[in-house]
Order: structure tokens, then sequence, then C-alpha cells
């Protein structure tokens, strides 16, 4: 019945999107975003015995995404939501007139991907190749991205799985990030945060399968998915990279068959990127975006926005300054917008998730802690990755819209450990009442044992 009216609610959107959406622009993005569903859903479903729930989450969030997508599309709120897309799209309009001629003066400055420049040329091939193939279509290129960002809940269903074993936990994972708002807002628009996030889901899940059993496909996927993250965010890569290499060392056992695996998986790892020209790109990239004063510059640049900037007294140029304003960035970071703070109506908006966010704090350290006391080994690549660009976005965020945004990338796995805290604390209540009704039970049997019936009055044989 669930599945039947998510399928019915996903073709409304449909109908919306041809209808509200002028031809061929509207039909065009509506077919790309059913071909790609039909697949990953298909694909899911070949992977799991839980093909009824994967199919329930991935529909949930695809409806949630096409119909926010609609909606910023209609009423043009993309200035609002994510202006970065009207950049991608003009910038990939002009790489498909410099592929097939069109260009009367052709602008290679797009072209030449200097490392030193910061820009995320892979979501500018994915746009410009989607508009090879259906024309200049924004909301196509949106409804890409929606699918992507309605796929990575059932990802995260598979990478909770393989780390817990625990099918409570891998439940909890894809409905939170099927259904929590931040996840649909960035992820249902033109932007590259849900590509990314998709990617990194896809990289640690690979590593899971990889430290099990040794796979072709597996370690191509990996490698794909860590190229990927590189094209959309570079820095995000170096993060994943050390958190692969260190997953990898630290789950070695002892067996000589194990040692010889991981080695070979570290090594055909190292020469696909190598290959893909990774290499060529670190040292320029790390040698320039890893200097204390060109984070102090990027930082202060956010901190200086008028309405939704912070900390712009601070100074990450030394290392003692970074110390200092690490607490500061690890609040903004983790916790705004903060209600009494909000000070227009982007932060206004978001204070029910913030709220929902802090209630699940609680949880996310129960299920940390459990998490290091019992699977570290198992959860090492995500529980290294989450503290590193944890560490990094508390240096050199200074905004709070732009904080709120980048900690999805960071959520996407801290709602697994949600789901793990939430698991323990329900089991550990259960466990209690079990305890208690035991305890009562046994004070009740010791009661009826004590209580001896009264022996019959004898007979009065006077009578």
């Amino acid at each position: 019945m669930l599945n039947q009216f998510l399928t019915l609610a996903c073709l409304l959107v449909i109908a919306m999107g041809i209808v509200l959406v002028p031809f061929p622009d509207g039909a065009a993005a509506i077919a790309l975003a059913m071909a790609m569903s039909a697949g990953f859903i298909l694909l899911f479903r070949k992977f799991t015995e839980e093909k009824q729930f994967i199919t329930t989450v991935f529909l949930v969030g695809l409806a949630l995404r096409m119909a926010f997508g609609l909606l910023i599309h209609i009423y043009e709120l993309r200035d609002f939501f994510g202006g970065d897309a009207f950049a991608y799209d003009a910038k990939a309009a002009q790489m498909v007139d410099n592929w097939l001629g069109l260009s009367i003066n052709p602008d290679t400055s797009f072209f030449e991907f200097d490392p030193r420049s910061g820009i995320a040329w892979g979501m500018y091939y994915i746009t410009a190749t989607i508009y090879l193939i259906f024309g200049r279509n924004i909301f196509a290129a949106q409804s890409f991205c929606a699918v992507i960002g309605a796929a990575t809940a059932p990802m995260v269903y598979f990478c909770a799985r393989t780390i817990f074993n625990n099918l409570k936990v891998a439940r909890f994972s894809a409905i939170a990030i099927a259904v929590f708002p931040s996840f649909v807002i960035w992820s249902g628009q033109l932007l590259k945060d849900g590509l990314i996030i998709f990617l990194l889901v896809v990289a640690m899940t690979m590593v899971m399968q990889l430290q099990a059993r040794f796979n072709y496909l597996a370690l191509l996927t990996l490698i794909m998915s860590m190229f990927g993250i590189l094209s959309l965010r570079f820095y995000i890569f170096y993060m994943v990279a050390v958190a692969v290499v260190g997953s990898f060392v630290v789950g070695m056992s002892s067996t000589q068959r194990s040692l010889v695996r991981n080695a070979v998986i570290l090594a055909a790892l190292g020469f696909g990127l190598a290959y893909l020209g990774v290499g060529q790109r670190a040292s320029v990239e790390l040698s320039v975006f890893t200097r204390l004063e060109r984070i102090e510059g990027s930082r202060r640049d956010l901190a200086r926005a008028a309405e939704s900037g912070y900390g712009e007294e601070l100074d990450v140029s030394t290392a003692g300054g970074a110390i200092a304003a690490l607490p500061v960035g690890f609040t903004y970071l983790m916790f705004a917008p903060f209600p009494w703070q909000a000070g227009n109506l982007r932060q206004a908006i978001t204070i029910p998730e913030v709220l929902v966010w802090w209630a699940s704090i609680p949880f996310l350290i129960i299920g940390l802690v459990y998490t290091v006391r019992n699977r570290l080994r198992n959860a090492f690549a995500i529980l290294m990755f989450s503290l590193m660009l944890t560490l990094a976005y508390s240096l050199f965020q200074g905004n709070v819209g732009t904080a709120y945004r980048q900690r999805t990338q960071i959520q996407v796995f801290l709602f697994i450990l949600v789901g793990v805290g939430w698991t323990v604390f329900k089991e550990n209540r259960e466990n209690k009442n079990l305890m208690r009704l035991a305890a009562q039970k046994r004070v009740e049997d010791q009661i009826r044992a004590n209580v001896k019936p009264r022996d019959p009055e004898p007979e009065d044989e006077s009578r």
C-alpha cells in the first residue's frame, strides 16, 4: 500500500514537471530522471533482500527532491537557495558551444583547470554533457542531481549494514538521509554537494567490501568515486585517500593472505589514481591550499558577510591562532544556525531542522562510544574522514550558511552513528524493562512459595 502511494506521488510530481515546465525542457528532464531512477532501483534491488524498503526509501527521497526542484524552478528561487547553479549553467552552455564549434570567439579559459583556482571542473563537465544531449536545460541538470541525491539513501543503507550488520541501524540511517531537509535542499538543486555526498558514501562502502573480499568491480568503483570527488572538491579527495589507506592498514589481520590482499588493493588504487593524473595535481594543490595564510584569507572573506558571517576577529594564519579558533569553528559547524541569532529568512526556515539535529546529538555520542569500543576497525574509514573534515571546516569556515551547507558532507556519516546510538538506547531500555519484569516475577514467585495454605481445622468429635 505504501509503495503504491509513493509511486502515485512520484507520478504526480512527474506530471507536474511535464505540465508546469515548458516543453521540451520538462519532458526531457523527467525522461532523464525516470531512466536514471529505473537503473538505480534495479541495481539496488539486486544486492539486497530488503527490496521493498530500498525501493520505498529511494522513492521517498526522489519525490521530495523532485518536488523541491520543481518549486525552485517554477518560482525562480535558485538565487535564494543556491546561486552556484547559474555559474554551472552559463559555463556549461559555453563549453557545449565550444565543443560544437558554435562560438565565434571560443573562450578556452574554462578548460584550463588550474589546481590553484579551486574550480570544480567535474561539475562543469557533467552539466555540459547533459546539455550536449538534451540542449541547454537547467531543469534536466537539476533533476540529474536530484536522482543522485535520492540514490544516496539506499547507499547509506548498504554502508551502515556493512559496517554494523544491523538492520535497524541501516534503515534508520537511510530514512534520515532521504527525508532530512538539508539533504533534500542541497541535493535537489544543480549543486555539487549532493554528488559529493553520494560519491563519499560509495567510496566508503567499497572500502568495506574490499576489506571483506577482493573484488575487481569494487576496486574500480572505489577508484572512479575518488576521482569523481577530486573533480568536484579536491581537498576532500585527500581526506578520503588518508581514510581509505588508514582503513586498510588498521584492518590488516595477522594472516599472510589478508596482508597480501590489502597490499595489492592499495597498490592498484595508487596506480589507478596515478593513471588518472591525480599525482600531477597533488603537489600544487597541497602546497597552495594547506597554507594557513591561504586558509585565513578564505575564512576571513566568508566571515565578512554582513548577516551570516562569524569569527572575523579570529586569526588562523598561525598554529596557535588555529588551535584557539577550533572550538568556535566547531561550535558553529556542528550547531549553527542558532535560533536566537536568525537574522534572515534563510536561517529562520532551518530552525525546526536544527532543533531536531540538536535532539539527536545525545544518540550521536552514544553511537560514537559504541562504535569506538566495538566496531573501530570496520568504521575506521568513516570516523577518520569525518574527523579530518570536521577539523578542516572548523578552521576555514566563517559563514553560517556555508557551514550549514557543508555540514551535510559530515552528517551523512554522523547519522549512521545516530542510528547506532538510537538502537543501543532502545535495546538498553528494553533490556532494563525485561530485567525489571524478571525481577518482579522472581519476587512474586518467592512470595507465593513462602505463603503456605492453612491446615483445615479438626472436626469437633463431640458433636
